[in-house]
Order: C-alpha cells, then sequence, then structure tokens
C-alpha cells in the first residue's frame, strides 16, 4: 500500500491509499523538529487506534517545508523499508510539463494539484487552493503547468490584523449576515469575507481574459465550501486534490520504472 505524506505549511497530511481509494487520513501540526521515530509512534497508534491494517509498501512526498523532508524520508527508510517519492526532486517525474521562467521553483503543492486538477477535469483550468497561502494554479491546453498567483491566505490575513492592531481581537472567518458590520468583529469579519470573493472572482476573471478562453475553477482546502456558498464562485470543489496528485504521480513513476 501507498503512504502519501502532504506536508504543508501549517499542517501536514499521512493518508494511506489501497490502490483503489484512501482507507484512512490523518492530520498533524507541521513541526520540522518532529523525528521520524516520533512521526511512526504517532501513526502506528493512529492505525491500531483505528483497527487499519495496512502493509505499507511505498511511500510518497510533497512538502513545501524543505527541513521536514529528512525525517520523513528517514520515517519511509527505517519503518517502512523504501525509499520515497519526492515531489520536486529530478527522480520524482510528473505527467505534465512545467513551463515557468527559468531557474523558478515552484511549490510541490502547486505541482501536485494541477496534476490532479488535469487528471480530473482535463485542460484549461485555474485551481484555486485556500491554504496559508491563496494560491491560482493555471493549468493550459496540453496540461502543463504555466504559472499562477500568490495571495497572503485568509486565516494569515485574520492573523495579520489581530497581531498589527492592538484593538483588533482575533476572530473566526464566517459568512457574515450583512456587508456592513455593527460590531469590531463583524466588520473584520465581513472584510476578510468578501475581501477575498472579489479577489477570488477579480482574479479569475482576469486570468480567463488575459488567456483569452473560457477556463473551469476548481477549489481544494477547507474553506473552498465556505466561499462557494455565498458566492458560487467555483465549478468544481475536491477536498483531497492534492492527495489524489500524489496517487496519479506514484502510478506514473511506477508505471515508467515497470517499462
Amino acid at each position: 500500500m501507498l503512504l502519501a505524506i502532504d506536508c504543508g505549511n501549517t499542517n501536514t497530511v499521512f493518508s494511506i491509499w489501497d490502490g483503489q481509494e484512501f482507507i484512512a487520513t490523518w492530520r498533524t501540526a507541521t513541526e520540522w523538529q518532529r523525528t521520524a521515530d516520533q512521526y511512526y509512534v504517532w501513526l502506528s497508534t493512529l492505525m491500531k487506534f483505528q483497527k487499519v491494517e495496512a502493509d505499507i509498501t511505498d511511500v510518497i512526498i510533497s512538502s513545501t517545508v524543505p527541513r521536514v523532508v529528512f525525517n520523513l524520508r528517514v520515517l519511509a527508510d527505517r519503518y517502512f523499508n523504501t525509499r520515497p517519492m519526492v515531489v520536486g526532486k529530478p527522480e520524482c517525474l510528473l505527467p505534465v510539463d512545467v513551463r515557468v521562467d527559468e531557474g523558478t521553483a515552484v511549490g510541490p503543492d502547486r505541482l501536485v494539484n494541477t496534476v490532479a486538477g488535469y487528471d480530473l477535469y482535463g485542460p484549461d483550468l485555474i485551481v484555486v487552493d485556500f491554504g496559508t497561502a491563496t494560491t491560482f494554479d493555471v493549468v493550459a491546453a496540453d496540461g502543463a503547468y504555466v504559472g499562477g498567483v500568490i495571495a497572503p491566505g485568509v486565516n494569515l490575513s485574520l492573523e495579520a490584523l489581530h497581531n498589527a492592531a492592538a484593538a483588533l481581537p482575533h476572530v473566526d472567518i464566517t459568512q457574515p449576515q450583512r456587508v456592513v458590520g455593527t460590531n469590531t468583529v463583524t466588520c473584520m469579519q465581513s472584510g476578510v469575507f468578501w475581501g477575498y470573493v472579489g479577489l477570488v472572482r477579480e482574479i479569475c476573471a482576469r486570468i480567463k481574459a488575459e488567456r483569452e478562453r473560457d477556463m473551469r475553477v476548481v477549489a481544494t482546502g477547507g474553506l473552498a465550501p465556505l466561499f462557494q456558498q455565498a458566492a458560487d464562485l467555483f465549478d468544481e470543489y475536491q477536498d483531497d486534490l492534492t492527495m489524489h496528485g500524489l496517487t496519479v504521480i506514484y502510478k506514473y513513476n511506477k508505471e515508467l520504472a515497470d517499462k
């Protein structure tokens, strides 16, 4: 079975894929100090608690935090006796081209989302990922990654307001009942919520205009359903888009190796 690991700036997700579906998924905070031994104790305890029986033979990793990769590599080698595939490394090939400026390093998560989006929905996509940053990734007619947009994440913006202004409290993101707030909390919620609705709509419209074609907008990330309910911003929503992309990349590399 395959252990797919998606390490983001805030959280790291571990999923076990049996070749047909994900049979278990767990999430933990991303901490670069965590050792391979600690990862294994945590993971094996959860597997035992949930009675998940899985013979893990392969591991694939996508990480936006380089310092975490070493210990995840050790986890794969020491406890699963396998050399992991690491997205972004030369030996981990992608089924799509990456066409950006020479010398540009593209985040592995963005490449994985591109692969997943193209596999599930075809060409001419805008993939919007609500993570620590809000990213927009453009998938061309042939499935290639051709660039995108990076904006501050929703929660990051709320934290910045709270940290930079002493009088502003920490608030949770939610859809306000009215645009005009009547207290500090609803004012902040309205500004962030409708501000991001406008940001997503405007950026997607400008991408479509610049590329002179209609494009399907695919969203992923925990906050995507909240924005979709209010503004009908997306054509598709896929919660496990990144994990699906990891399985596609894994299968692609295994098929190449078997030839």
